[in-house]
């Protein structure tokens, strides 16, 4: 989670930078400052430690959306998309068919807690769904989720690699 918000923090003033690209730029700059993927990461990570490890998808889902719309009403002028704002504020939100970024931006508490990659990938699912239904924003928070397990279980670089790219060949 720090390499995630870290890196939500740095990276905020160049998000829509289209200029050249390269590995040498201030860390922190008076632009810096979190933004809604940092939000929606703790809200993910309070969301799990609520629905307990061993919680099931409805718990799992139940917590995320209740989790997600609490932090995000707490921070409403972070950065979030137009549909995203709409689902934090809705009584009984629906996913809403996204494939973008946003489930694979906040899914890495999901990579730190669980023991098993399946497991991992399960719960990646589940918290992807309650807002990214499409296979392809599923698919993203499958891969980062799992890439951090394999990260954390002392995985070469390469078999992370090969694991992302069995993902992206399912359906």
């Amino acid at each position: 989670m720090y390499g995630a918000i870290l890196g939500d923090i740095i990276g905020s003033s160049y998000e829509f930078d289209r200029g050249t690209k390269n590995k040498s730029f201030p860390l922190f700059v008076k632009k810096s400052r979190f933004t809604d993927d940092t939000v929606m990461t703790v809200a993910v990570a309070d969301a799990l430690l609520r629905a307990g490890k061993e919680g099931g998808e409805d718990k799992v889902n139940s917590a995320v959306v209740s989790s997600m719309q609490c932090w995000g009403g707490k921070y409403p002028k972070v950065g979030y998309g137009r549909k995203f704002r709409e689902w934090l504020k809705e009584k009984t939100p629906m996913p809403y068919g996204s494939f973008g970024n946003g489930s694979a931006m906040r899914v890495s508490p999901v990579g730190w807690l669980y023991d098993s990659i399946e497991r991992t990938r399960e719960v990646a699912r589940w918290t992807a769904e309650v807002t990214h239904n499409h296979p392809e924003g599923i698919k993203g928070a499958e891969s980062i989720a799992s890439a951090i397990y394999l990260a954390r279980m002392g995985e070469s670089k390469e078999t992370i690699k090969i694991g992302r790219r069995m993902l992206k060949a399912y359906p």
